[in-house]
């Protein structure tokens, strides 16, 4: 009569915690990743350029190894979770599969990427089932913001953000009693008119302070309402800090003329404004954090 020595005491090892049968299981999930991946270079390859030529999604560079930093922290996690295959992987691989034939046939750029990144989503579901799925769930799906959007969707949001931009830029010119006039997404000054241009629509900040949101939030250990209202509150914040971009260029052009909006001070403005998004997107984080400490406090003392 034969024992199987799966754990060091002499005891059968539970399903899923076998030492040969969880390094053959990473293994295999690490081959067929890795061959995947190979078969897709294609298209990784054209989204990179994507990210290289189109400013609006230069964020892209960063997501994947973001992905990899929060998979790598869930490690401990991982080594505590059994790994049993499951076929519920085939459903994500099959539309992953379609997505890349459709985008393929039809050239739809968008189709293929979301293929890719559903495809490795449906190959670590099959491979290694799905409690440790749940706990890769978090950066497997953070890949789908590297996914640039189609140009027909992003030429229908950007109009409307030129507008809201242009419109929003107008108050404080007035407040400070520059004169101005506003047609359409051009603000009419007296010595210039400020073009507000697609690349001066709020996109790329809706983007990649949408993105910076989405980390934040992962780092934000609270419930799931306070995170999802960190990431949707990126959305008016990143239109009000552009606004404010638009209006200082304003007031610089008044001042000095239209050298202020083109070249380096131009640029000084887009770093300058993002760093403004950025503390108070810090300082929302921070407002929550005491309001929900303040809560708990009372929800104490009352009990």
């Amino acid at each position: 009569m034969t024992t199987k020595m799966g754990h060091p005491s002499g005891l059968p090892a539970r399903p899923g915690f076998d030492p040969s049968e969880r390094r053959f299981a990473v293994g295999a999930t690490a081959l067929t990743l890795t061959v995947a991946l190979g078969i897709f270079t294609p298209i990784i390859y054209h989204m990179v350029l994507h990210w290289k030529i189109v400013p609006d999604y230069s964020h892209g560079f960063l997501i994947a190894p973001l992905a990899a930093y929060f998979a790598w922290e869930r490690r401990d996690m991982v080594a505590r979770t059994p790994i049993e295959p499951s076929w519920w992987g085939v459903v994500p691989l099959l539309i992953g599969t379609l997505a890349l034939t459709i985008g393929r046939l039809g050239v739809e750029l968008m189709a293929m990427r979301t293929g890719v990144v559903l495809t490795v989503n449906g190959l670590v579901l099959l491979l290694m089932g799905r409690q440790v799925y749940r706990v890769f769930a978090f950066p497997l799906w953070f890949l789908f913001l590297m996914v640039p959007l189609p140009q027909s969707l992003a030429n229908t949001i950007t109009f409307p953000l030129q507008l809201v931009a242009s419109d929003l830029a107008m108050q404080p010119l007035y407040w400070l009693q520059i004169p101005a006039m506003r047609e359409g997404n051009i603000i009419h000054m007296a010595d210039a008119q400020l073009l507000v241009a697609e690349a001066c629509s709020g996109l790329r900040s809706v983007m990649a302070l949408g993105t910076l949101g989405v980390v934040f939030a992962y780092f934000f250990r609270r419930r799931w309402a306070e995170r999802l209202v960190l990431i949707v509150s990126t959305l008016p914040i990143a239109i009000l800090v552009n606004a404010f971009r638009v209006a200082l260029t304003g007031v610089l052009t008044h001042q000095f003329g239209e050298e202020a909006a083109s070249g380096m001070i131009h640029s000084t403005e887009g770093f300058f404004t993002f760093g403004l998004a950025f503390a108070l997107l810090l300082l929302e984080a921070a407002l929550i954090e005491r309001l929900w400490t303040r809560w708990r406090a009372k929800r104490g003392s009352a009990s």
